[in-house]
């Protein structure tokens, strides 16, 4: 598989509030193609709902998202969540129900399902079912889920925060695989570690508001605010 062109997408002037409460406010970036983006922040920060309006899981209170291509959201897009959701039946057919509702056909379903299983290593449980998997495994079910879907872009919001550090790093891997095959990758974390390894651009959020948005590498030698040098030395949480 290989995923279509990758496309830009602009936050223009997002915002977000539920009732007199503020969770955004005036979010204005361009999402450059290609790059891994990863937004940080404290808690509360709003990362977790920027991710799910970006996906267009929930609509903006203010502003709008821009994509290149012009679609309001763009199909080809996936989203893999903290504690992803597992179907009531096998690992593969987790994958090929997601294939059905995207409208491929059967023999394909079946044929990509069995490539993604193997991508993520999973071949050999294929037929177990996903509920039993432990944590790790349902994430790669997750992700091998969301590539079977040939994305554009994938949102992942904490992908590793409940996993021990050897289910991490397979994430990880996997992470950087979907990436390397084609597919613009934008996450959440609050693993600085996994920050520093994995960012090409960084989305700093602190209170609803976007702090500093620069290349990882500048955001973590020489942060441009104090805020944003705060959270880097742990003083910010």
């Amino acid at each position: 598989m290989s995923s279509a062109a990758i496309l830009p997408f602009v936050l223009d002037g997002i915002g977000y509030r539920v009732g007199s409460t503020s969770i955004l406010e005036g979010i204005d970036a361009t999402i450059a193609p290609a790059s891994r983006t990863v937004i940080l922040g404290p808690n509360g920060a709003g990362k977790s709902v920027l991710l799910r309006i970006c996906h267009g899981l929930i609509a903006p209170t203010a502003g709008r998202i821009r994509w290149a291509s012009g679609e309001t959201r763009p199909r080809a897009q996936a989203m893999v969540f903290q504690r992803p959701v597992m179907l009531r039946r096998s690992v593969i057919a987790n994958i090929e129900y997601a294939l059905e509702l995207a409208g491929v056909d059967a023999a394909t379903r079946r044929e990509r399902s069995r490539q993604v299983l193997e991508r993520v290593d999973l071949a050999g449980i294929r037929d177990r079912s996903a509920r039993v998997l432990s944590g790790g495994e349902q994430q790669r079910v997750a992700l091998a889920r969301a590539w079977a879907l040939d994305p554009v872009v994938l949102f992942l919001d904490e992908p590793t925060a409940s996993l021990d550090p050897a289910a991490a790093r397979n994430v990880e891997a996997i992470v950087a695989a979907i990436h390397a095959a084609g597919t613009k990758i934008v996450m959440t974390t609050h693993n600085l570690a996994l920050a520093r390894r994995f960012a090409d651009d960084v989305l700093f959020l602190n209170e609803g508001r976007l702090v500093e948005h620069a290349p990882a590498i500048d955001f973590f030698r020489r942060p441009r605010t104090e805020l944003g040098r705060a959270f880097i030395e742990g003083e910010l949480s």
